[in-house]
């Protein structure tokens, strides 16, 4: 017979289990650990910045450039002057001259047209009827003032598209 008492087998395989297992989560704890301090380190202090050369920076900005000349040429239509009663009190005036970007050529076709042209001077006028001095007088106003006239012509024309709007003269009396 033999002394070996019931269950010492199983309890070494136990143990041996147990013993695998820590040393496997030991290597994979290890493992990702690693891993994160390499991923930390390439981003971080072992990041090194791309080399810029002079001959990157001039076909980066060749890349840019207009291809042909039509594209680099503004289309800016100057309307004809505006002189306008400003709403609120006191009761004053002002005297605009409005000048328009245009993004293309048939948008700047377009805004000439009689029908546009008087549509768009209409719309600004009664803008400027609702506006009040106090409104217009610090450069937010006239900011805000220029995005408005770009979007109300904007809504009028079809195919064209107001790209920014210049005041060449802006009188409040």
């Amino acid at each position: 017979m033999s002394d070996a008492q019931p269950g010492s087998s199983n309890e070494k395989k136990g143990k041996n289990l147990g013993l695998i297992l820590q040393i496997g989560f030991a290597v994979v704890n290890l493992a990702v650990l690693g891993g994160g301090a390499a991923l930390v380190f390439m981003s971080t202090i072992g990041w090194n910045a791309p080399k810029i050369t002079e001959e990157t920076i001039r076909r980066e900005i060749a890349s840019l450039k207009p291809q042909t000349e039509e594209a680099s040429t503004p289309f800016i239509y100057t309307m004809e002057k505006f002189v306008v009663n400003l709403g609120g009190d006191p009761k004053r005036t002002i005297r605009l001259e409005v000048n328009l970007e245009m993004l293309s050529k048939d948008g700047f076709e377009e805004i000439m047209s009689s029908d546009s042209r008087a549509q768009a001077r209409d719309r600004i006028v009664r803008m400027l009827n609702d506006q009040s001095f106090s409104t217009l007088e610090p450069i937010q106003g006239k900011l805000f003032l220029k995005d408005h006239i770009a979007k109300e012509v904007n809504q009028i024309l079809k195919k064209g598209i107001v790209k920014d709007v210049y005041f060449s003269d802006f009188v409040v009396q």
